[in-house]
């Protein structure tokens, strides 16, 4: 669910993975795993991308729809 909501914002502001990559400073094939469920990230990286997102934790790890 993570991967999936991840992705969909993303997408939604018009972003590449290149981008979001170079926004939180890791490397593309590292957002990509995030993206592609193949790598979870820190809490720390899930607060700075829920803050980027405007959105909750329980929203971007799919706990809730809101």
């Amino acid at each position: 669910m993570f991967s999936e909501r991840l992705k969909n914002l993303r997408l939604a502001k018009h972003l590449t993975q290149s981008e979001m990559a170079q926004t939180f400073m890791i490397t593309v094939r590292a957002y990509q795993y995030y993206e592609a469920g193949k790598r979870e990230p820190t809490i720390e990286m899930l607060c700075k991308l829920a803050d980027f997102f405007d959105v909750s934790l329980d929203y971007l790890c799919g706990r809730n729809e809101k």
